[in-house]
């Protein structure tokens, strides 16, 4: 099964790369036993639609068919114009789904800026009540005066 999946590998290679080529060729290439193997490989091979050729019996040889370049039309351009669409549409449709945050936390960042200043105040006002209240002469460690 191996090898023959291997000779219909290499039929397929032979007949895009020749436009006409011997059953004898075809048969040294791929190491077949006799020209009437090649023969039958290569009309099952047709039969299969693993290749587009027809086969000459009289002058024994395969004439692979005319490959059309589709490059040469605007398909491959159409294609690729249809994914890069798709994919930009899915972009913006990411972007506008994600959710950004309003100006709202600007505030917040305003008003706990302002919490922190207060705090700040507020600690230095007791640490100047306590080293007033420290300063007046009074010690509470020294009851026994």
């Amino acid at each position: 099964r191996l090898r023959h999946n291997v000779i219909k590998a290499g039929i397929r290679s032979i007949s895009i790369a020749y436009s006409r080529i011997s059953l004898r060729d075809i048969c040294l290439k791929l190491h077949l036993d006799s020209e009437e193997d090649a023969e039958y490989i290569v009309a099952k091979a047709i039969r299969d639609g693993v290749i587009d050729a027809t086969i000459d019996h009289e002058k024994g040889f395969v004439k692979s068919a005319e490959v059309h370049n589709v490059y040469g039309t605007c398909e491959p351009q159409n294609a690729f114009d249809k994914r890069i669409t798709f994919c930009l549409g899915l972009y913006n449709e990411s972007v506008k789904s994600m959710r950004y945050p309003g100006g709202d936390h600007r505030k917040e960042l305003a008003y706990a800026d302002e919490a922190i200043k207060r705090e700040r105040e507020l600690a230095q006002e007791i640490e100047s009540e306590d080293y007033d209240s420290d300063s007046d002469g009074c010690d509470p460690m020294d009851e026994d005066l």
